[in-house]
């Protein structure tokens, strides 16, 4: 207990003694999990955008005749059974005329005169939510020329390749600017707990003299290391937050006016819990890399 209150003692007299250095690196660690935060709070809003999006990702077999109930039924349980199928819902010939007649708008008159038979019937198969891309419609397409009855497709192949290339983008920019931005807190607070080292080096020999463990003159730094990323994290989450409540939340929706500001979300409590994580570990591993340096086992 009497250790404890040690390392707690000498952790906050540590950052007390050294504001300077405790600043610039909770500053560093705050505008890079800030940035970080922020671009995954963007990213998500936008996958979830681009999920319902995906909704409407569906294959559709256009029929050359209008089967009879009993073999419309067998098609439909045959289907089902393949895998990563959600819905399977059949369009006659009167619906699909009724849906190109509310398409055209003012110029449904065109269709004056016209039967319901000009359109085939089809059914239209929609996909769960990991088959949506074209690897996922392309096997079931394969599943589906299976039935020879089935010979017509159509499921939006232009559309499927931009929705797969727009979320590969996504993702590696993602990866990219996290990476970077971790890199370069690592590097901050490394250099910084090596300042605090060098401006006490004259203490830790004399520790290291009258008998001190290795462990026991690393662990302060490491604590010290370990509550200023936890306090830069919390300083970006709040910083987050106040970027998406003035700018963010109207600014994506009018962006992407396909969606509303209430369809725009703040990270989850599992992603904030996530970024005290990460400011946490990295304040330590930053902090762990030079004492490996100056202060041996």
């Amino acid at each position: 207990m009497n250790r404890l209150r040690y390392f707690i003692q000498r952790t906050l007299f540590s950052m007390r003694q050294n504001p300077l250095l405790c600043s610039a690196t909770i500053g560093t660690v705050a505008i890079a999990l800030m940035l970080l935060a922020f671009f995954t709070l963007i990213v998500l809003n936008i996958q979830n955008l681009t999920r319902e999006w995906s909704q409407d990702i569906q294959v559709v077999v256009y029929l050359d005749q209008v089967p009879s109930e009993q073999k419309l039924q067998q098609w439909i349980d045959e289907i089902q059974q393949y895998p990563d199928i959600e819905r399977v819902n059949y369009v006659s010939q009167q619906q699909a005329f009724d849906r190109f007649h509310a398409r055209l708008g003012q110029n449904a008159d065109l269709l004056e005169g016209l039967m319901p038979e000009i359109l085939p019937a089809s059914l239209e198969i929609s996909l769960s939510e990991s088959a949506r891309s074209r690897k996922g419609t392309e096997s079931l397409i394969d599943l589906l020329k299976s039935n020879s009855d089935f010979h017509d497709f159509r499921y939006g192949q232009e559309w499927l390749d931009r929705y797969d290339a727009f979320m590969f983008l996504l993702k590696l920019i993602g990866i990219m600017a996290g990476g970077f931005l971790i890199f370069a807190t690592l590097f901050i607070i490394s250099n910084t707990i090596k300042l605090t080292i060098y401006a006490r080096r004259d203490e830790l020999e004399i520790m290291g003299l009258i008998g001190a463990t290795p462990m026991f003159i690393k662990t302060p730094f490491m604590a010290e290391g370990a509550l200023q990323g936890a306090i830069g994290a919390g300083i970006a989450l709040a910083g987050c937050h106040v970027l998406y409540y003035f700018f963010l939340k109207n600014g994506l929706a009018a962006l992407l006016t396909t969606t509303s500001i209430e369809s725009i979300k703040f990270l989850s409590i599992e992603y904030q819990a996530g970024i005290i994580l990460i400011g946490l570990l990295l304040g330590f591993t930053g902090s762990l890399l030079p004492l490996r340096k100056f202060v041996r086992l």
